[in-house]
Order: structure tokens, then sequence, then C-alpha cells
């Protein structure tokens, strides 16, 4: 049997996967390598997969309903999804709503679609994010906190999913997690994040922009931790309750910790050995200033504990960034 994994060739999705293979798992990947960052990045990280035994690769848009339901007869004998695809980024989703909802609606809607086509499909883990917390000023986020007040399209979608998802195991049966992922960091990153935004102007002795006067804190959460708990919870599907409820569950995974943006910045100049000249700017639209896991409710159903702080990640990050760019 195998795992379908949307976006094998996204920063998580081929971390997730190369895990999933490690422990000896089918896993077939699939990605529209599309061009909101450079495709290169992406062909890089498919590189490090298709060399690996157990490993096929789709080329294939999320939004192609053909495409994706045609997975069900390809001869793959999938049991269990992880859907990462998504459009991703805050800023980017006001200029370009259109594409959020095509891929993060649409997508996700697909590949549900999918998941009512297999008979017996054991899980479907998909990837929501920190950003449906919106304008919550409740300090952690919760999943037991209301979600009703998206200041972004991406948070919008991202919500959005949640509540399809919620009925489509209500209709139908399907098991179905939902992981809302709090600022992902790490080697392979996105070239769109903070860490790589940062790396790249400070060693070219550019100013990096700093939003709300650098009054800022985000729960930086490794992409390994991430990663232990995606497979963690995939092995672990939602049952209906005995009330009748959906087999639907939804959790945050992050590092636990809030740490201040000009903290991670200190340490990044450590790491680089330059100092960060700060271009201090004001609050950007749809952003917030804080967030904040509560991971009590996935660390008492699946044990799940991040074990990285931004003073082990970050040099990570720098490493390997330093390697890729030699």
């Amino acid at each position: 049997m195998a795992i379908l994994v949307t976006g094998a060739a996204g920063f998580i999705g081929m971390s997730v996967s190369h895990a999933l293979l490690a422990r000896g798992e089918e896993v077939v990947g699939i990605d529209n390598l599309n061009d909101y960052y450079d495709p290169t990045l992406k062909q890089a990280r498919l590189a490090t997969l298709e060399s690996k035994p157990g490993f096929t690769f789709r080329k294939m848009d999320i939004a192609d309903t053909a495409a994706i339901l045609s997975l069900k007869d390809a001869g793959f004998e999938i049991d269990r999804i992880v859907h990462l695809a998504a459009q991703a980024g805050v800023r980017y989703s006001l200029e370009n709503p259109h594409a959020y909802v095509q891929a993060n609606v649409a997508g996700h809607l697909n590949l549900m679609e999918l998941a009512r086509a297999i008979p017996g499909l054991k899980h479907m883990v998909y990837a929501s994010s920190s950003s449906v917390y919106g304008g919550n000023k409740k300090i952690p986020f919760s999943v037991d906190d209301p979600v009703d007040t998206p200041i972004s399209i991406y948070a919008a979608t991202k919500r959005a999913d949640e509540l399809m998802a919620h009925s489509y195991a209500h209709l139908y049966g399907i098991p179905l997690t939902g992981l809302r992922f709090f600022t992902v960091y790490g080697p392979w990153g996105r070239p769109d994040m903070a860490a790589w935004i940062f790396t790249k102007k400070m060693l070219k002795g550019m100013p990096i922009p700093v939003f709300n006067k650098g009054d800022m804190k985000r729960d930086f959460t490794f992409v390994d931790d991430i990663v232990a708990g995606v497979c963690a919870v995939l092995d672990g599907p939602a049952s209906p309750g005995a009330d009748g409820t959906a087999p639907h569950r939804i959790y945050n995974i992050g590092n636990n910790r809030s740490e201040p943006l000009m903290r991670m910045i200190r340490i990044l100049e450590q790491a680089l050995g330059v100092e960060a000249i700060i271009d201090f700017q004001p609050m950007q639209p749809g952003d917030v200033r804080e967030t904040y896991a509560d991971i009590d409710a996935i660390a008492s159903d699946f044990g799940y504990r991040p074990t990285t702080p931004i003073d082990e990640g970050i040099p990570k990050f720098v490493e390997w960034y330093r390697s890729y760019h030699a």
C-alpha cells in the first residue's frame, strides 16, 4: 500500500516524504512545480527523493479535478493521504487571492473527493495554519479558541479547509486530521520566509525588513519537529465518537514557545558572523503581532514534544543555506 503526499517538492512535503520512505513506506508524490518561488529549488528537493526506492512522482495540479480523481485508478493502491500542497504566503494573498481559492479551496475539495473515492481509505492528514487564529488576542493559541476572525485571504481559505473536512468526515465517515502549522523553518526552507530572506540580505550587506518596528513574536518550529508530528498523527486516525461525532480532529503543531523576532535575528547574526542592518517598517496588512502554539492536545494524544529550539535550528538552516548556495 502507498501514501499519497501532495506538495512533495515543497519544503514540508519533501521532508515528510523522506521520513516515510525511511520507515519503509511506498510514497506517491505529486506537485505542480509552479513558479510562486524559484522552481529550481523545488526540482532540487525532488531530486533528493527520486533517487530513493519506493518513491514515485507525478507532476500534477491539485486544482485539476480530473487528474486528481484519476489517481484512484492509477494502480498505486493508496490507503493514506498527507495533503500538504497549497498556495502559501499571507502577503501574496493580498495580490492574488484567486490563486488561494483555486489551490486551497478547490484543490482541498479535490483531495477529499479522492479520499471519498478510495474504498477503505485509512486516514487523510491535511495542512492548516496558525493563521486561522487571525485577530485572536488570547495567547497561547488553543484549538479550543474561536477562529472566526481571519485577517487574510490565506487564513480564510485554510479555515474553509477545516470546515469542509469536518463535513466530509461527517457525511462519509472519512478519518481526517488537520494540523495547524506554526512558522516552519529549517534546511530546504521556502525563500519567502524570514529565515531565508534575512540570511540572503545579510550576506549581501543589504538591510532586512523588520515589520511592526521589531515588536513581533513567532512560534518558530523546526522542520524535523513538524515531520515527527505529521508522521505520528498519520498513524493514529480519528474514530467516530460514541455520540456520533465525525472522525475529524484539529491539532496545533508548533514549538510551544513564542520567540521575539529580534532574538531570532541576533541568533542569525551569530550563525552568519554578520551584523544585520535593520530596516524597521510598520505592520503589514494581514499580519499578526504574535503566534504561540498550545500543543497540549497533540502532546496528550500522540506524545508530541518538539526538541529543537531556535538556538539550534537557525544555525542548522544557515549551514544548509551556505552549502546549497556554495
